[in-house]
């Protein structure tokens, strides 16, 4: 980062310091006490540097405005001189982690540093005030994710593990997309920001020239396995993890630098791929996907799902949500994701069980069971029980569950509940069960 100039602008009418951290001269015009001030900030600022991970400060954001942060990590930049040349890896503690960067010296406020305090604090505290519509614009995209499997010892090694992102970004067909956690690549991908995936094969490389030749000799045009589904430009396709062995744990290299909490799967062979595409005339652009395993003892229709951000909040993430039920029900099974979910995955899961639930419940007339319910959806009746329940429309009497289905309060939770997204014509679903496949 080489040696530079730490400058504040004015403001409620104090004169701010201004002068170099190595030892350029005072401003212009600024007089003895300017002087004595800018002297007395320079060493002040000086006694913090290099910060020590742990430090919080407040740090200029995307937006251009302050947010607090937590180091979690340092390193000397390239032009390394002094110790005001670090780069620091940051968390916003407002945020999900999935926010976390490496920032420069000039985009920290160093007058608000102070040293580590209790994580217990209340979150609230250390909150900046927002608009009503900014809160919510970030708590949709970002939303905070527990780890529910995990004791506090399992989870304290995985964040220390994971805690810095590995690869900040990957071009996959046309777009550059910022990664969101860390990754498990094989070392040698270590000292690479960027990756470049061929949308194709999922095979990635450290340059842009190394893709292209790939993609000379690259004579896929949609992903390995067969297409079960096309209804206009949509397919899906289901990958065999044995058969492909390579894209599926390449998949999961992608995967795993958008989902936080799943452990990464070396072992593909038990698993199914459906992988969701946009198609056009140049081939078949995967959106995302969801996996599950071939025999599940837990009745798990899905073990992780994902929604490349290029396309999120298109409805994609419910249509694959919705598939995999239609996969059951052509099974003849009941099913339920694995847990844990992902932040999203567990936002998105919640809207699609409340939408079908109610939408049945509008048009039953008579009472209906959760056995019955979960015939019809193929829904395990754990999370129909625990869908209604959260929506106050069940209740316990004389042993038994009952569901209070007034019409007002079912279009008030529908409303609630939003769009439902892309429909699944199960007419284009040309399918057979893993188990009858031969």
């Amino acid at each position: 980062m080489g040696s530079m100039e730490l400058c504040t602008a004015p403001e409620n009418g104090t004169a701010a310091a201004a002068t170099a951290c190595n030892g350029g001269a005072a401003p212009p015009n600024g007089g003895v006490e300017r002087r004595l001030r800018s002297m007395a900030a320079s060493a002040s600022w000086a006694a913090h540097l290099p910060l020590e991970v742990g430090t919080r400060v407040m740090c200029r954001w995307r937006d251009q405005k302050p947010h607090p942060v937590k180091v979690i990590e340092r390193r000397k930049s390239s032009s390394y001189s002094s110790p005001a040349d670090y780069e620091y890896y940051v968390h916003y503690t407002e945020f999900n982690r999935r926010l976390d960067e490496w920032v420069k010296l000039e985009q920290l406020d160093l007058d608000t540093v102070e040293a580590d305090v209790d994580e217990k604090i209340d979150d609230k505290a250390t909150s900046l005030k927002m608009t009503r519509h900014q809160k919510r614009k970030i708590d949709e995209t970002h939303v905070e994710q527990g780890h529910e499997e995990l004791d506090a010892a399992s989870l304290r090694e995985h964040e220390e593990f994971t805690k810095v992102k590995n690869i900040a970004k990957i071009e996959l067909g046309k777009y550059e997309i910022d990664t969101w956690y860390f990754s498990p690549f094989p070392p040698e991908y270590n000292d690479s920001a960027k990756l470049f995936f061929c949308e194709f094969c999922l095979n990635f490389m450290k340059r842009k020239e190394q893709l292209q030749r790939h993609m000379k000799k690259c004579d896929l045009k949609h992903p390995p396995g067969d297409e079960i589904y096309r209804c206009g430009t949509l397919s899906m396709f289901e990958v065999d993890g044995k058969k492909n062995k390579i894209y599926g744990q390449n998949l999961c290299y992608l995967a795993k630098l958008f989902l936080d909490h799943k452990t990464l799967y070396y072992d593909v062979d038990l698993f199914l791929f459906y992988i969701l595409c946009e198609c056009d005339d140049r081939g078949c652009h995967m959106v995302g996907y969801f996996s599950k395993e071939k025999h599940s003892e837990e009745s798990y229709n899905l073990a992780c799902i994902l929604t490349l951000p290029p396309y999120q909040r298109k409805g994609y993430g419910k249509f694959l949500i919705a598939f995999s039920y239609e996969l059951s029900k052509k099974e003849g099974k009941v099913g339920t994701p694995e847990r844990p979910l992902s932040d999203l995955g567990l936002v998105s899961y919640r809207g699609y069980w409340t939408r079908v639930l109610l939408e049945i419940l509008k048009k039953h007339k008579s009472n209906i069971s959760i056995k019955e319910l979960s015939d019809m959806t193929a829904i395990k009746a754990d999370d129909i029980l625990s869908t209604l329940q959260s929506l106050d429309l069940i209740q316990y009497r004389k042993g038994q569950h009952v569901i209070c289905a007034d019409p007002k309060v079912l279009d008030r939770h529908l409303k609630a509940a939003g769009r439902g997204g892309l429909d699944v014509d199960v007419s284009k679903l040309i399918w057979t069960p893993y188990k009858e496949q031969g």
